[in-house]
């Protein structure tokens, strides 16, 4: 396959992949804020009031992901690319605990996590107060990852790839070539 035909079914795979996201993340109520928020209400398991649909989502992924992990890891390589990026298995450390709970304490506040929160970007286009809510959680999602890049010890090596927009680091040749 060449070069070309790799980057065009790439972005055809992506588009796809992330339309077929959204549309179950709204088909599952999982752009709601309430919705996500009577998730994590543990305390409503008593009185009924819990709202399990967000475990079923998760779960619905990660039966997609299961027998599609064994057949990629399995071939050796994924459909479209040359080899598998599968990162090093990490200590759970103090950074690690620490942005867990802020992860977790911006998620019960919110009710928002990274997917759902641009998802509600696009169907905020159809109600003004959901877009800012949506609009402003997102900006600030994208400023706490920069404070973290920030505050980042060691720089990242070309093995570390930077996920973030937020990058501080130089691109070395390797990147410039993609």
């Amino acid at each position: 396959m060449s070069a070309a035909t790799r980057t065009r079914s790439l972005v055809v795979l992506a588009f796809a992949a992330g339309l077929l996201f959204g549309f179950g993340l709204v088909l599952g109520g999982m752009t709601k804020p309430t919705n996500v928020l009577a998730f994590l209400d543990v305390s409503g398991l008593a009185d009924g009031r819990w709202d399990g649909r967000l475990a079923l989502v998760m779960g619905g992924a990660i039966g997609v992901f299961l027998p599609a992990w064994r057949y990629v890891s399995r071939r050796g390589r994924p459909l479209l690319g040359e080899s598998l990026a599968v990162p090093p298995a990490a200590p759970i450390d103090a950074r690690l605990l620490a942005g867990a709970a802020l992860f977790g304490v911006g998620w019960g506040l919110g009710g928002y996590c990274p997917g759902p929160a641009l998802v509600s970007l696009g169907a905020g286009l159809l109600d003004g107060q959901l877009l800012a809510a949506s609009a402003l959680f997102a900006v600030a999602m994208a400023g706490g990852q920069c404070l973290a890049r920030l505050t980042e010890r060691s720089p990242r090596t070309a093995a570390q790839p930077v996920y973030s927009s937020c990058s501080m680091d130089a691109p070395d040749a390797a990147d410039a070539a993609e």
